[in-house]
């Protein structure tokens, strides 16, 4: 099969992250961002200059990762040179997949749109990401927003105290997995239909990306009269299973799911767990009647216990259980370490940064090493040169700040 090539205007977490799984395919990816300021020297994308530096001044830590093996052009899409490159580059490379999340109103301003780039590519899959889709084109969106206003922030945090962001932006996420996924389909839509393939265009919305994760909330309003009770925020708790929390050990913390009436009774029977046995506990529904006075009973337990002593008892009996990492300790764990994908900030320097959530053919070939994350316009030469365009007329359109 030949490498798709996908050309992306792509600029924050969402989309890169969803370009990042195709470069982790293979696929060939080129990012579009706008020129550098003249005054400045900076542009393109925000994230570049996100986060711990690392020694390059448009290459900052939280854009590096999400970025690996891409390439990167500059274009200037409020110019009308800069319109006619980019329907150059859809039509001469070719490109099979072009993906966006700018405004839905910005579409046609910017002639990114379906049915201007079909026109130079009547073959193309068409793919954006935005807040709300299309119905809502000026409504622009970021991950703790819609977490926010998408019910997240309100099931999340304690009870007793104010609504608390995830730990990750996981909305994001969500919607560059969702990116994956429907531009898959349609690359197989179009190898099935072959010649009678007419494009297509694909609208991928955060807040309904959100909302279908709402899986285990949304349905449970038709079931209840009180869904203030039903959805008051739980901490650490689980809605449903009794007892199932966070707790201090002698040395840190462990989580314990009990998720039913056969683990209940393993958990009773651990050494300095005895206590826990009472009859009303015997089944879930009084387990949640009883829950605080067995939480503290299960507090009382482990502070016999190191947290490594209390897993390895818990193992034993299958009993879900585990240690509170730290993001360091993760790093270290051997499902993580073993599959992290790394980079070369330097020759002499190689860096594991994160692991790809499947281990593709393609990384497996590439020793799980992609090349750094592109630095802005790093490959305008080569990619303009590759639709024909000779390095005078690039130092020209530089010149005039098209590219």
């Amino acid at each position: 099969m030949v490498r798709p090539t996908v050309l992306s205007l792509e600029q924050a977490l969402a989309l890169p992250y969803a370009t990042q799984r195709f470069v982790q395919l293979g696929w060939r990816v080129i990012r579009i961002e706008s020129p550098p300021d003249r005054v400045t020297g900076r542009g393109g994308d925000p994230n570049r200059y996100i986060g711990e530096e690392t020694g390059c001044d448009d290459l900052h830590s939280y854009y590096i990762a999400p970025n690996l093996g891409k390439e990167a052009i500059t274009l200037n899409l409020q110019e009308e040179r800069g319109l006619e490159l980019l329907c150059d580059l859809v039509r001469k490379l070719p490109v099979d997949v072009f993906l966006c999340n700018t405004l839905p109103m910005r579409y046609q301003r910017l002639g990114i749109d379906f049915d201007t780039l079909r026109r130079a590519n009547p073959r193309l899959i068409w793919c954006g990401i935005s807040a709300f889709g299309p119905e809502y084109p000026d409504r622009a969106g970021y991950d703790p927003a819609l977490q926010a206003e998408l019910g997240y922030m309100f099931l999340t945090g304690e009870p007793d105290r104010d609504p608390m962001l995830c730990g990750l932006p996981i909305i994001d996420l969500k919607a560059g997995d969702e990116a994956l996924v429907q531009v898959l389909l349609a690359m197989l839509e179009r190898e099935n239909a072959g010649s009678r393939f007419e494009g297509r265009k694909i609208d991928i919305s955060m807040a309904r990306c959100a909302a279908s994760w709402l899986i285990t909330a949304l349905p449970q309003l038709q079931f209840t009269d009180d869904e203030d009770k039903l959805f008051t925020r739980s901490g650490n708790e689980h809605r449903s299973f009794f007892p199932c929390n966070c707790y201090p050990t002698r040395d840190g913390y462990v989580y314990l799911a009990i998720g039913n009436d056969l683990q209940w009774q393993k958990l009773i029977r651990i050494n300095e767990f005895e206590h826990l046995d009472q009859p009303h506990r015997k089944l879930n529904d009084g387990r949640r009647l009883d829950r605080d006075n067995i939480y503290a009973d299960i507090h009382r337990g482990l502070r016999h216990y190191t947290t490594a002593e209390f897993i390895r008892i818990c193992l034993e009996q299958n009993l879900a259980v585990a240690p509170v990492h730290t993001i360091k300790e993760v790093a270290a764990m051997d499902i993580v370490r073993q599959s992290m994908i790394s980079t070369a900030l330097s020759p002499t320097q190689t860096v594991p940064l994160f692991p790809a959530a499947v281990q593709t053919e393609f990384l497996s070939q590439k020793g799980n090493c992609l090349p750094l994350a592109p630095r802005l316009g790093e490959h305008n030469l080569k990619i303009f040169r590759e639709i024909g365009l000779n390095a005078a007329e690039i130092e020209t359109m530089q010149d005039a700040g098209v590219i």
